[in-house]
C-alpha cells in the first residue's frame, strides 16, 4: 500500500498504481488510522512525514517528496530507520528560476501595480510612476546550486552585474561569478535573491541586522523558503523605507492570515507558492518521484541522483 499524503499528477499516481494499493490522506497532515501495510509514503509541499508517522508505518520501505525541497519530511528519522529518502532534484530548476527573474522584473518596474491603476481607471498615476531597470543593478544571489546559477544566467542577460554569497565550506570561486561574504553581498547588492534550502542553520538567515546592513531601497526576492526570514525585521524594514520592496513565492505561513499587513502594501508582490507549478514541471517532477518509488518497492535501484544523502546548501 502507497500512502499519498497529497494528490499528485494522475499520471505518476497511475505509475505507483501499478505497484500496490493507494490509500489517499483526507487532510495532509492527519492520515487514516490504519497504516501497517503501508509500505511507502508520498507528500508534496504541505504534508509532513514526520517521526511519528514513520513509527506508524511497520512496513514503511521508502518515503518520498514530490519536490526539491525536504524540509517537511524528517530526514534524519529515516535515516535512523534506514528508510530511503526520494525526493526530484533540479526538476523545478529552470521554472522556479524564470518565476524569480519575473518577481524581480515585476518589483523593479512595478508591473502588476501599473496594471492595477489601469484596471481602476487611474491612467494618469502614470504621471507619479517609479521604476526602474535591472540591466545595470546588482544581484546578490544567496544559495547557489541549480536554481541560484541558473537565476544568475537569466540576469546575466538581463545585464545585471552578479555576486554569490560565498558558502562557509568553499575557500575560492568556482564558478565565473564573484563569491563575496554575505555581509559584503547584502551591503552592494541592489537585488537579493534567496535559494537556500531551509535548515537550522538558515532559518531566520535575514533578521534586524541583515536588513540594517542593506543598501536603502534595495529588493528582496524570496522563491526559496519562507521561514529564512524573520517577518517582523521584514514588516518594519518595508515600513521604514530601508527596503525599497519584497516579492516572494513562499512565506512563512501560508495562506498568510487575513490581516497580513504585506497583502496591503504597494511595494509587496506576493504569488502562491507556484513557481514550481507549470504544467510540464509538475508532471515531470511527479512522474520522476512516483518511478523512483516503484523502483524501490521493486527492489531495484532508484536512480542516484534522487536519493536524499545529505549535503551542503549549493
Amino acid at each position: 500500500m502507497i500512502l499519498l499524503l497529497e494528490s499528485l499528477h494522475p499520471e505518476a499516481e497511475a505509475v505507483l498504481a501499478s505497484a500496490a494499493e493507494l490509500l489517499r490522506a483526507a487532510d495532509p497532515n492527519q492520515p487514516p488510522a490504519d497504516l501497517a501495510r503501508v509500505r511507502a509514503i508520498l507528500t508534496r509541499g504541505r504534508g509532513r512525514i514526520t517521526d511519528a508517522l514513520l513509527a506508524r508505518c511497520p512496513s514503511l520501505e521508502v518515503i518520498a517528496r514530490a519536490g526539491a525541497g525536504l524540509d517537511n519530511l524528517d530526514t534524519a528519522a529515516a535515516a535512523r530507520r534506514h528508510i530511503p529518502v526520494v525526493f526530484a532534484p533540479g526538476a523545478n530548476t529552470n521554472t522556479v528560476a524564470e518565476h524569480t527573474l519575473a518577481l524581480m522584473l515585476d518589483l523593479a518596474r512595478g508591473i502588476t501595480r501599473s496594471a492595477r491603476s489601469v484596471a481602476a481607471g487611474r491612467w494618469e498615476e502614470r504621471a507619479n510612476y517609479r521604476g526602474d531597470e535591472l540591466s545595470g543593478m546588482t544581484l546578490g544571489i544567496v544559495g547557489f546550486g541549480s536554481i541560484g546559477q541558473r537565476v544568475a544566467r537569466l540576469a546575466e542577460a538581463f545585464g545585471m552585474r552578479i555576486v554569490v554569497a560565498q558558502h562557509p565550506a568553499r575557500t575560492s570561486a568556482d564558478d565565473d561569478f564573484p563569491r563575496a561574504p554575505l555581509h559584503e553581498l547584502l551591503a552592494a547588492a541592489d537585488v537579493i535573491s534567496l535559494h537556500v534550502p531551509l535548515t537550522p542553520a538558515t532559518r531566520l538567515m535575514l533578521g534586524a541586522r541583515e536588513f540594517a546592513r542593506m543598501k536603502r531601497g534595495a529588493l528582496l526576492v524570496n522563491t526559496a523558503r519562507g521561514a529564512l526570514i524573520d517577518m517582523p525585521a521584514l514588516r518594519a524594514a518595508l515600513s521604514s523605507g530601508a527596503l525599497g520592496g519584497f516579492a516572494a513565492d513562499v512565506l512563512d505561513v501560508e495562506p498568510p492570515a487575513a490581516d497580513e499587513v504585506l497583502l496591503a502594501a504597494d511595494n509587496v508582490l506576493l504569488t502562491p507558492h507556484v513557481a514550481s507549478l507549470t504544467a510540464a514541471t509538475y508532471r515531470s517532477l511527479c512522474l520522476c518521484t512516483a518511478e523512483n518509488v516503484v523502483r524501490v518497492l521493486r527492489g531495484e535501484a532508484p536512480q542516484p541522483r534522487c536519493v536524499f544523502r545529505g549535503g551542503g546548501l549549493g
